[in-house]
């Protein structure tokens, strides 16, 4: 069998992870339940994927004002945080590492989430997008613009949710910043228009962000903290880039060197942006000697792309998303040179365990 820098043990901060594979953040619509709550279903679906050098969980909603899906895990409740428990314990047993990702949707939610209260965002400005309800996909509306004593609040929803998870057993948080989600909001000039000191330049309408970071690490170590961002997502979750978006997120990458965070976790484009004059094509080429930081590379990878990356030095790990739904065991898979199941996208982001706890591992698949 080949080498394969996946493989490769991977010091990230204080932490050793067994490989560099790391299980992308996927929402998944589990969480059923009047708390919104982890349950023994969670329990199963991340200790089964409990292989990867590091787990990345499903975004999880910072507070009530966050949630913009239906059933996503929430880490503001006692009965949350319980659940989560049950969660990291069954990974660490297995000797695995768990982040949670810290969410707050923003605009991309509906009233029908907030007893028809406005979703809040940086702007009044509606995203033109679907809304999934309750009652099914509807449309987005114009959000409430964010005074500041709400951007104060939500600051310190992340604060406490880092505690929380923290309490929880997590290994680290990864705060969401990106995917057209309530910061990548506050960094686009397109979606946030406001004139006091969250918008405006570029150094405002990041501020946020660094606000956040700098309450997160009052209660968990900086080396415990990581950060998504998707520079040259375009066209989706009601993002549109301009000429200021690039420089932008330079300047957030340029400043995280002023941190030691555990990771900076970095989207190759999710669409085909090539015809767009200042869309960065090769985000992982353009960033990867930006930061001096662990660097992990998501979006489309496979086995031997991911391999190719480290070995180039684009990236510290790579991590996979849809192939980590079909295939729980795909570290092993990639260690045996084996093939990957195929997965069933009907069940994304249905109820119950088929197509969540329901793909085998190779063994069974084999003698099935």
């Amino acid at each position: 069998m080949q080498n394969q820098p996946l493989l490769e043990k991977l010091k990230m901060g204080d932490l050793e992870l067994n490989n560099r594979v790391v299980m992308a953040p996927m929402t998944r619509s589990r969480a059923d339940n009047p708390e919104n709550a982890p349950t023994e279903l969670q329990e199963t679906y991340y200790t089964q994927r409990a292989g990867a050098g590091l787990l990345i969980t499903e975004g999880s909603q910072i507070s009530k004002k966050a949630v913009g899906y239906i059933n996503t895990p929430g880490i503001h409740s006692a009965a949350q945080v319980e659940g989560w428990k049950k969660v990291t314990s069954a990974v660490h047993e297995k000797g695995g590492k768990i982040f949670i990702q810290l969410w707050h949707v923003g605009r991309i939610s509906h009233p029908d989430f907030h007893d028809g209260a406005l979703p809040l965002a940086p702007s009044a400005i509606n995203p033109k997008a679907k809304a999934f309800t309750p009652k099914g996909f509807k449309e987005t509306v114009t959000p409430k613009e964010m005074s500041l004593e709400e951007i104060r609040e939500t600051i310190q929803d992340f604060r406490m949710a880092a505690k929380n998870a923290w309490a929880a057993g997590f290994d680290g948080v990864e705060i969401h910043s990106s995917n057209g989600y309530l910061l990548h909001q506050f960094f686009n000039r397109t979606s946030n228009v406001r004139m006091d000191e969250y918008g405006g330049s570029i150094a405002n309408r990041t501020k946020i962000l660094f606000e956040i970071i700098d309450a997160i690490r009052e209660e968990i170590p900086e080396n415990r903290i990581g950060l998504r961002l998707n520079p040259s997502l375009h066209g989706l979750f009601g993002m549109t880039m301009d000429e200021e978006t690039i420089p932008t997120f330079d300047h957030i990458i340029e400043k995280l060197n002023n941190y030691g965070l555990a990771y900076l976790h970095l989207s190759e484009p999710f669409t085909d942006v090539s015809d767009i004059p200042y869309a960065e094509t090769n985000i992982a080429v353009r960033y990867r000697p930006m930061y001096k930081g662990t660097l992990i590379i998501n979006g489309g990878f496979d086995k031997e792309k991911g391999n190719r990356f480290i070995s180039e030095g684009l990236a510290d790990a790579v991590a996979y998303g849809k192939p980590f739904i079909s295939n729980p065991d795909l570290v092993a898979r990639f260690k045996l040179e084996a093939p990957l199941a195929e997965w069933d996208q009907d069940t994304f982001y249905t109820p119950g365990p088929k197509g969540y706890i329901d793909y085998p591992p190779m063994e069974v698949a084999a003698n099935s």
